[in-house]
């Protein structure tokens, strides 16, 4: 199981059943379910907690500082030399058909198919990780919003730098995606680096790479020729992880083969990612540009799934699939990715 010792996949496993199990009735059958009620919960998979909120995330500030134009970076709290890994990745203008016909989650609101046309703009080819988010912190000694999931059974201590709370670390988890990150966390971030949160349609647009009507960013096959392509529950949920995929938890940003002919990596599976969106799950089928969502809203749309997904349990690692969560509310299994109208300066420069 790469990336982790035995005594750190022990740790793991005890604070994952911890954090995982809701506070209400929670198992594989009830997980999987896709109520037309909102007041229905499902193990956290589309549970929200009542908090109105009109924060808008359409700013993009262009960061001045010179440390985006490096190429590697040391960080003497964490010992060593760092890679970066903020590359963005072109995405062509565009129309394509977001949603499907056939949602799992139809309380989730994956359909109705509906056509999106976007103008072309940039993704980060990785999700954003630990190293990075080290280097946001360090200059401007931002400190992130803690508040746990309202799903979450809270772990006392945990936060970006302790993911399972202490005496958890990120060591050795430097290219792994950076976790206990609000929305707020992950809209300051992107502004830091002269970027922006995606909208949902940009995302899903991204993941399906040309693919309409696909499951997965690169096709319907789970596991093409054999291989993995993703970080995902492997084994019985919530009992056993095979770890079939090399992770017990996180994998690096770097892991796996990029997704689609866009170039991406883990798109679904490893870590949820935040959208700018306001949660909705009424879609109408008109034609639509460039679409932000709504004005306002309670949650924020994720999307992707994560390594704690399961297909018996959390089949939202794919495409059209999504959940949502309060913006001021974070978890171990929620980060983000940044998108740009224009590729930013610094990286015209690298």
């Amino acid at each position: 199981m790469a990336g982790y010792s035995r005594s750190a996949i022990l740790l793991f496993c005890f604070s994952l059943l911890f954090q995982t199990v809701s506070l209400e009735s929670c198992d594989a059958d009830t997980c999987n379910q896709g109520s037309e009620s909102d007041s229905d919960k499902s193990c956290g998979c589309s549970i929200s907690r009542q908090q109105t909120d009109t924060q808008n995330a359409d700013t993009e500030t262009e960061s001045s500082s010179l440390s985006h134009e490096k190429s590697k970076y040391t960080d003497k709290e964490f010992n060593g030399d760092f890679q970066r890994t903020n590359e963005m990745v072109q995405i062509p203008a565009g129309s394509y058909i977001m949603g499907t016909n056939e949602p799992v989650f139809i309380a989730d609101g994956e359909g109705p198919e509906r056509k999106v046309t976007l103008d072309k703009f940039y993704l980060d080819k990785y999700e954003v990780s630990n190293a990075e988010f080290s280097l946001f912190v360090k200059e401007t000694g931002y400190k992130t919003e803690v508040a746990a999931a309202p799903w979450w059974v809270p772990v006392i201590g945990a936060d970006w730098k302790h993911p399972e709370g202490p005496p958890s670390n990120i060591q050795d988890r430097m290219n792994h995606p950076v976790l206990h990150t609000s929305w707020n966390d992950a809209v300051k971030y992107c502004a830091w680096a002269g970027k922006r949160l995606p909208t949902e349609a940009e995302w899903e647009y991204a993941c399906r790479g040309g693919r309409d009507g696909k499951l997965y960013a690169w096709g319907n096959n789970e596991n093409p020729k054999g291989a993995h392509w993703m970080n995902i529950w492997h084994g019985e949920f919530p009992k056993e992880n095979s770890a079939d995929d090399g992770y017990v938890g996180t994998a690096p940003v770097t892991e796996f083969p990029e997704q689609n002919k866009y170039g991406v990596k883990n798109m679904v599976g490893n870590v949820w990612e935040w959208t700018q969106d306001w949660w909705v799950t009424d879609h109408d089928t008109q034609h639509k540009t460039n679409p932000n969502g709504p004005d306002s809203g309670i949650d924020k749309v994720k999307k992707g799934g994560s390594f704690m997904c399961h297909k018996s349990y959390c089949y939202r690692y794919r495409c059209a699939a999504r959940s949502q969560n309060t913006p001021d509310s974070s978890s171990h299994n929620l980060g983000f990715r940044c998108a740009s109208n224009t590729l930013p300066e610094y990286l015209k420069k690298s």
